[in-house]
């Protein structure tokens, strides 16, 4: 499969997006570097060739929107992402967070099926490959710090701020 990727500079930093040839988001995150992202797809995912292209469409129209403040803008763009049950229906419930409304990796766990799988929802987290349209940065820990997140803390802070105002 060949897939196409693109990068849109936003006021939170580069942010890059590979899509398939459906345009479906395979990964994404604050990155000039496509590289960081391939690794991150399920091997059964990952396309065997990425051509740079300039303009996503919907998909970097939706990242513009976002971060110009409309912050349902990606909602309805396609995610792509393969794991283990549990994995994907939190992946799923993440994407149903709305903005401006964190929860707790116990909550989100609960959200998903499974309430005493705090863990795994944070793994569910960490190995999240579509950054934003998969709002990952939108879980806290349970004292409500902010936790891990794979483009750094200091970022999952801005995507806060900027989801509050």
């Amino acid at each position: 499969m060949i897939a196409q990727h693109s990068t849109t500079d936003t006021h939170l930093g580069p942010f890059t997006a590979v899509v398939d040839a459906d345009g479906a988001v395979l990964a994404s995150g604050w990155t000039p570097e496509v590289g960081e992202l391939l690794p991150l797809m399920a091997a059964s995912l990952r396309p065997s060739e990425t051509r740079k292209a300039l303009d996503l469409g919907a998909v970097s129209k939706a990242v513009e929107r976002y971060h110009a403040g409309e912050l349902d803008a990606v909602d309805e763009i396609p995610v792509r992402q393969r794991s283990g049950p549990f994995r994907e229906r939190a992946w799923a419930t993440l994407r149903t967070l709305p903005a401006g409304a964190p929860v707790t990796y116990r909550e989100c766990a609960a959200l998903a099926g499974s309430p005493e799988a705090a863990r795994a929802a944070a793994a569910a987290c960490a190995n999240n490959a579509a950054a934003l349209f998969v709002p990952c940065h939108r879980v806290l820990r349970g004292d409500g710090a902010l936790g891990g997140f794979r483009w750094g803390t200091d970022l999952k802070a801005q995507l806060l701020e900027h989801e509050r105002s």
